[in-house]
């Protein structure tokens, strides 16, 4: 009989509406949250918390304390109505409204659920009544005192929300404040947190962000996916800027670095006359802000070896003394040195094989060096240039571009090989393309510095041409092997286009 009293006063008639709503919006967001079930789990946890209470609440109904049991029936309504009000909250805007495209900040489903618990308590207040007028005027002198005590605290919370509201920080943001930057990773009310590339979780105050100036990298709102750097270089009045401007830009854009962006193209102007040099800057796109210092130094390795290749140096600040005192016995000595490393480079190739030591000797002191960084383009395929690179360190890749503008690799160049012979010997187009693998040492040597040795020797030519005509057979292939391909893919098409007709024909 106690059981059924207890049922009884346990089983209102709103208590279906409670359980009937509470459990559709559950299993609606089960269904649909992905992240945010741990949510739903506490919040079904307070669910049946308060079950409990309602159920406390019957049991002294059905023993006859009816004042205790409404006061406790009071607080379980009041708590089950929060659960409602937060599942509500839960389906609005992680639900419906994503559905809908509209992307809301966290922090205003939090202020529209708070406010929702709000009304909700004052509503329950009203109900059993408690006058909220005077509740109201007795707060305000105890409000003002707090408000006045917590106003940096306030100031923080409003200005998270300020931020979240009007989207000028998002999470995942790269953003500059004075001397720091980093990533956003998080938005809370009192705080803004930052993630540096030292691993270093900075909190920002968001009073301070409100008050200051900070600079949002890379906005995707605005469309910007890339970041323009800036790398500085200083060359001797010597050259003409036109010059190193032409030959830094080529550098840079033919080269493959990783991180620089294609579009738009990367540039090279003259900012300044100094003191004994020109300034230069080369102004690139950043796509991923995280690698900012390792790209930089990367574009700066592909300008200084540009540079060097040109026979052009860094130029040195005025105010530096070379207190180092080289006479001509320690010059010879370096000299001495250089050469019989560009020999030791030569006797390594078998197109030089024929030549003597004495003629050998001459292609040496002819060598030019010429250094790549790794993913600089070192040949274009189709150019006409007459000379041939000695690789003395590193390693290249040879890539043949077909009419369709694929590249297919044709070898890699090992240390202690050449290329472009066949440019040298016979004024032929570039017949390849070849990019540095990695960093690559080279010697270069033009048609001027074998074209006496050649003239003298006559057959020379007959010895190498075995050399030159495994470079043609093997572009030959590559292109016999290209042009049987397209046949094949263009005779497939032609049988799928008759299949195609007669099928239409019969309507099959």
């Amino acid at each position: 009989m106690m059981i059924e009293h207890v049922i009884g006063h346990l089983w209102r008639d709103e208590t279906p509406y409670i359980l009937g709503a509470a459990m559709f919006l559950a299993a609606l967001l089960y269904y649909t949250l992905s992240n945010g079930r741990t949510t739903l789990r506490h919040t079904l946890l307070f669910l049946a918390l308060w079950l409990m209470v309602d159920a406390v609440a019957a049991v002294f109904s059905a023993r006859g304390e009816a004042r205790l049991a409404d006061g406790i029936h009071h607080a379980a309504l009041l708590g089950l109505g929060l659960v409602l009000i937060r599942l509500s909250g839960l389906t609005l805007f992680r639900v419906l409204l994503p559905r809908l495209s509209v992307k809301t900040p966290r922090i205003l489903e939090d202020i529209v659920v708070i406010g929702g618990y709000v009304l909700w308590a004052m509503v329950r207040l009203t109900s059993i009544g408690v006058n909220l007028s005077s509740l109201v005027a007795t707060s305000a002198v105890i409000t003002a005192v707090v408000a006045f005590a917590m106003q940096d605290t306030l100031g923080n919370i409003l200005g998270g929300l300020a931020l979240q509201l009007d989207n000028s920080l998002e999470i995942g943001d790269w953003v500059k404040l004075d001397e720091l930057s980093g990533r956003v990773v998080e938005i809370q009310w009192r705080y803004t947190a930052i993630l540096t590339r030292n691993g270093e979780k900075v909190v920002v105050p968001n009073s301070q962000l409100m008050k200051g100036k900070f600079t949002v990298l890379l906005d995707s709102d605005l469309g910007v996916t890339a970041w323009r750097r800036w790398v500085w270089f200083n060359v001797d009045y010597s050259v003409a800027p036109a010059l190193v401007i032409a030959a830094v830009e080529r550098a840079v854009a033919e080269a493959e670095i990783a991180n620089v962006g294609k579009s738009p193209a990367p540039s090279c102007v003259a900012m300044d006359f100094v003191p004994g040099s020109v300034r230069y800057a080369v102004r690139y796109w950043l796509l991923d802000p995280q690698n900012d210092d390792p790209t930089d130094s990367s574009v700066r390795v592909h300008v200084l070896t540009a540079l060097q290749r040109a026979g052009w140096r860094v130029a040195l600040p005025d105010q530096v003394v070379h207190l180092v005192k080289e006479d001509q016995a320690y010059r010879e000595r370096i000299e001495a040195r250089d050469l019989q490393r560009r020999l030791q480079a030569l006797s390594e190739v078998e197109l030089f094989a024929g030549l003597s030591d004495t003629e050998r000797r001459t292609v040496a002191e002819r060598l030019s060096y010429a250094p790549f960084a790794r993913g600089a383009t070192m040949t274009h395929q189709g150019a006409e240039a007459h000379w041939l690179y000695l690789v003395i360190s590193g390693e290249a890749d040879v890539i043949w571009v077909a009419p369709n503008g694929e590249k297919r690799l044709l070898t890699t160049v090992p240390a202690g090989s050449v290329f472009g012979e066949m440019s040298l010997m016979t004024g032929a187009p570039r017949s390849a393309t070849v990019v540095a693998k990695t960093d690559v040492e080279c010697y270069r040597l033009d048609k001027s510095g074998f074209e006496d040795i050649v003239r003298a020797r006559p057959e020379l030519v007959e010895s190498m041409s075995h050399i030159l005509a495994l470079r043609m057979q093997q572009i030959d292939e590559l292109q016999t092997q290209y042009h049987r391909e397209q046949t094949d893919v263009e005779n497939a098409q032609h049988r799928a286009a008759i299949v195609k007709r007669v099928k239409d024909f019969f309507g099959l």
